[in-house]
């Protein structure tokens, strides 16, 4: 997810660049790679994808309630598993063995449910406690902590902007999960390439639905919508399918919206989705 839940997407960017020049030598100096868990059990490089998927369907069914609420601590009382799934992350992805993703559903698949595993398991390997309230910490957790993925070193923030939002399907912010409170609520199923559609059509009904996602004031004629759209306004205006985000929302929601109201944003919560 974005690092910080005030600005537009530019002041954003400004923000990083004002982060990096205040504390260029502690951040930077600070970088860490999360290596590769070692003494897991079985090879995870030689894994099918299908394999994969089981174990965190397993993970997830587990370590995750029915409102998407993580058992952090028990995760870190018996890891084993989620560390297998971030092994095999880290030996396999699309980019070093194509063969095994022939397809873009396939990739974004892997895509979403290592995203989410990596999310997860850098709580746990961290100590994560309360959240992500201080840009500071967001910065540290998102942009400053990396994991191999497929061999390759990369940061939560980079893996969202740079391989999974340039797919050019928005409905992939209520599908990737950054592990607190304001994130859509994490499926206690994997994502499959077989049936990607039709679980992002789901988890995007599911969140535009929500109240504490989507807040209509029919007195005020204005609609309160989760920062997300705010975050990445720009992924979810289309010219000819949706020029307004009341218009893209409404594709969605049971009750829609009228479009000639106001637009204000959510403050996101940050505090850690724990159990």
């Amino acid at each position: 997810m974005i690092l910080t839940a005030i600005p537009r997407y530019l002041f954003f960017r400004f923000s990083i660049i004002l982060l990096s020049l205040m504390t260029l030598g502690a951040l930077q100096g600070c970088t860490k790679n999360i290596k590769i868990p070692i003494g897991s059990p079985g090879t995870q490089e030689d894994w099918a994808p299908e394999q994969a998927d089981r174990l965190w369907a397993v993970i997830l069914e587990q370590a995750v309630d029915a409102q998407g609420r993580i058992d952090f601590a028990g995760l870190a009382q018996n890891p084993s598993r989620l560390r297998a799934y971030v092994a095999y992350i880290g030996h396999t992805a699309p980019h070093n063995r194509p063969d095994l993703f022939p397809d873009q559903n396939s990739r974004l698949a892997y895509y979403l449910n290592s995203y989410n595993a990596l999310a997860m398991y850098g709580v746990v390997k961290l100590g994560v406690e309360g959240g992500f309230e201080s840009l500071l910490a967001r910065a540290n957790f998102f942009k400053y902590t990396r994991y191999a993925v497929g061999g390759d070193w990369i940061s939560l923030l980079d893996y969202e902007n740079e391989v999974i939002r340039p797919l050019g399907d928005p409905r992939v912010h209520f599908a990737l999960n950054c592990m607190v409170v304001g994130c859509p609520r994490l499926p206690r199923v994997p994502f499959q390439g077989d049936q990607l559609d039709q679980q992002l059509e789901r988890v995007t009904r599911e969140f535009l639905n929500q109240s504490r996602n989507v807040q209509v004031q029919k007195k005020k004629k204005v609609v309160f919508l989760s920062e997300i759209f705010d975050f990445y306004t720009k992924d979810f205006l289309n010219r000819k399918r949706s020029p307004t985000l009341i218009i893209y929302i409404n594709r969605y929601r049971k009750t829609l919206v009228p479009k000639n109201y106001d637009i204000e944003f959510l403050p996101y919560d940050w505090t850690l989705n724990r159990q």
